[in-house]
């Protein structure tokens, strides 16, 4: 069942509704989203994905007049991380557990509010939380790919539901959607993610007005013995060896970028990486592994194979290629040339042609150690084994840059055709890969990744952690994909900030991971703008304009894989959940929110009553099926709760929590899973971990002391 909850007086939702069915959202509109600057019909704005608005009122000269048009308050504060899409007036955006929301794009109001009534249970399935990174229109209707693998069409003037199928291969595997869809000539694209608990990867289209399956791409091969689904699997199965590979999954999900070429009439997309990430284990560490960290062109009309580009060949470090994906014109030799344009979480950024998939070039954009380059006449990497090989036998553990994070995760870069450069979300990260046995590797199981390694522990002192944090750095970059070169670059302490914008008004937008968003010169980087905003910042912003007025939208929430499993480095944000849609524009006065910070407090945990033995086992247990949410070694950032702060009644409840008592709050069930004598000795372990943290605390307290700082609250 779903849930509708219309807030908007009738008359004005339908007033709206009318104006949106007078001026559907069509193929040509899509095409030629460049003639309507005011609205943002699409994840990029323009196929291309480009993210760059031509709208120009806001400029360099007075963006330091924004204000604060308006602010929506999301029902559930948890990761935030849509588009939003805006066409004549209305936006449509999602939150978390893929809640969709229409709303006044000049007001705020709300419009209608979707609810696909997501069982927060199954949060265990996926990787990197409860996310949704918005949705499609087309026609009359509005499309969003709901976290249980549900793909759903409403009635873009209601909300009521038109269609919903389910588009999963296999229920009994760890699937989830995160990503938005895309529509290209009356179909809707959607993929899915999952690769680190051992899924299949695949995309597939439907008709929009049906529903009715169109066709089915898989990006990599599955059981040999229910042969091949196409030529193309046949091809790739070359590139794969033993027989781990297809019962593990293979990985290879399409979890979040696609462009398209309308003139080309070439659909691209993002896949990601292999499962396991120990490619000993996933495929006896030879074969490229095709198409798993790789740029693939395919038919939209047919899902037909056209050509592929391998980013990360064999990939072992997780370096998706699954990252934005933009299509443009760049000045090659003299000539313009159609291209791709790609900073995948490897390092490198690639231009390569958008017909043929031919490498054109790619440089470093970020510290990697992995590769030594890449091969000019080859487009494949470099290799440095001695760097970045874990699996061999004999080889030693490695720390490899960049990490499992990337050198540029899933937040959206842009290109400003104006100024010819790309602004990046770059990052500096690392990674410890140390191989688990093929008889200590786990099958695929819910709330269980996948990835053939041993879990790595962070450092046990706060002031080892700050030395980490220190590698551990966050960039806006502004890069020139034609020299391959830095124009110029903005410093942050944190990584995983948000997305980026750039307008025709000399401008590139982007929120932090510390709860900023900012405005600076495109040419020059020079910073012109900065309002804290309520959550750290990981969406891509947008521009639209209303009534001859520009606007330029935030979705602040903070969430995803960094902030829940590294929360050891996360914390030190001091962001809480509180999600919001902020949008401004030029002398805007609305009342901005409250600002409001974590502050760290001493735990008060009971007595530790366990021996080594059990607490070592609880560690065990906590890495493998606690860790990716509630923070590596138990240490979290407090977007998911911080077990270290349990209750007494908390800990009372701990065995019927962990069984499914709070299911439905988002606390996946491990009953079947976990035995009670497991589930006390993860107990334990937390509360040492509670007595540890209290004791660094304490630590930290009379340094600080010494030198006349304040102290942590008791």
């Amino acid at each position: 069942m779903t849930t509708i909850r219309k807030i908007a007086p009738l008359l004005l939702a339908s007033c709206l509704a009318a104006s949106a069915q007078g001026k559907a959202v069509t193929e040509e509109r899509l095409v030629k989203a460049d003639s309507e600057p005011g609205n943002w019909m699409s994840t990029g704005r323009n196929y291309g994905e480009e993210r760059y608005s031509p709208l120009k009122q806001v400029t360099d000269d007075n963006v330091d007049n924004l204000g604060l048009a308006w602010s929506y308050k999301y029902e559930v504060d948890r990761v935030v991380e849509a588009t939003p899409i805006v066409v004549d007036g209305v936006m449509y955006t999602t939150g978390a557990y893929s809640m969709v929301f229409a709303l006044d794009a000049k007001t705020g109001e709300e419009l209608w509010r979707y609810d696909p009534k997501v069982w927060r249970g199954i949060q265990g399935r996926g990787c990197c939380d409860a996310a949704n990174r918005g949705v499609a229109v087309w026609g009359d209707k509005v499309f969003v790919g709901v976290y249980d693998g549900r793909l759903e069409a409403l009635d873009a003037s209601t909300g009521e539901l038109v269609w919903s199928v389910n588009t999963l291969v296999d229920p009994d595997r760890n699937y989830t959607i995160t990503g938005a869809p895309r529509i290209v000539k009356g179909k809707v694209i959607i993929g899915n993610g999952g690769a680190e608990f051992g899924v299949r990867g695949y995309i597939t289209a439907y008709d929009t007005e049906t529903g009715k399956q169109a066709w089915r791409f898989f990006t990599v091969p599955g059981d040999p013995a229910k042969g091949d689904e196409s030529d193309t699997i046949s091809m790739i199965r070359k590139t794969w060896h033993g027989d781990n590979y297809w019962k593990q999954g293979g990985g290879g999900t399409v979890w979040d970028s696609m462009a398209y070429d309308p003139d080309l009439d070439l659909l691209y997309i993002g896949v990601g990486n292999a499962s396991f990430w120990n490619p000993m284990l996933r495929s006896e560490a030879k074969g490229d592994n095709l198409f798993v960290s790789s740029i693939v062109a395919i038919r939209p009309d047919t899902g037909e194979y056209v050509w592929h580009y391998q980013t990360t060949p064999g990939d072992a470090w997780d370096y998706t290629a699954t990252q934005h994906i933009i299509v443009t014109t760049l000045e090659f030799a003299g000539k313009p040339r159609r291209v791709v344009m790609q900073a995948p979480k490897n390092g490198f950024f690639y231009v390569l042609d958008a017909a043929t998939g031919e490498f054109l070039s790619a440089e470093a954009y970020g510290k990697l150690t992995w590769a030594k380059g890449i091969d000019p006449e080859t487009g494949r990497p470099i290799f440095d084994m001695e760097a970045a090989d874990y699996w061999s036998k004999g080889s030693e553990p490695k720390i490899v840059f960049p990490g499992s994070q990337g050198a540029h995760n899933w937040n959206p870069m842009s290109y400003n055709p104006d100024t010819g450069l790309v602004y990046i979300p770059q990052q500096v990260t690392m990674e410890y890969f140390e191989p688990l046995t093929e008889m200590d590797a786990k099958p695929p199981q819910a709330g269980v990744p996948n990835l053939g390694l041993v879990v790595p522990k962070v450092p046990e002192t706060i002031e080892e952690i700050e030395q980490l944090a220190g590698i551990y750095r966050g960039k806006l970059l502004a890069w020139d994909p034609v020299k391959q070169e830095e124009r110029w670059s903005q410093p942050y302490e944190h990584i995983a900030n948000g997305g980026t914008l750039s307008t025709a008004g000399n401008l590139v937008f982007q929120g932090t991971a510390d709860g900023r968003v900012l405005a600076y010169a495109a040419d020059t980087g020079e910073k012109l703008w900065e309002q804290p905003v309520s959550s750290g910042v990981g969406a891509g912003p947008i521009s639209y304009s209303v009534d001859g007025e520009q606007y330029i939208a935030f979705n602040v929430g903070w969430g995803g894989a960094f902030p829940i499993t590294f929360g050891a480095l996360a914390y030190r944000t001091h962001v809480v959940n509180d999600s919001r849609l902020y949008v401004f524009k030029l002398g805007g006065k609305a009342d901005l929110p409250p600002v409001k910070r974590r502050t760290i407090e001493l735990p008060n945990p009971p007595p530790l009553e366990a021996d080594e033995a059990t607490l070592a086992e609880g560690g065990e247990l906590f890495a493998l099926h606690c860790g990716v949410c509630h923070g590596l070694s138990a240490m979290s950032a407090d977007i998911i709760p911080d077990l270290r702060y349990l209750g007494e009644q908390q800990h009372k409840d701990f065995l019927p929590i962990v069984f499914g008592l709070r299911s439905n709050k988002g606390m996946p069930p491990f009953g079947g899973i976990l035995e009670p004598d497991q589930v006390e000795s993860i107990r334990q372990y937390i509360i040492s971990r509670s007595h540890h943290w209290r004791s660094e605390l304490l630590k930290q307290d009379a340094s600080r002391a010494e030198e006349g700082g304040e102290s942590t609250g008791k």
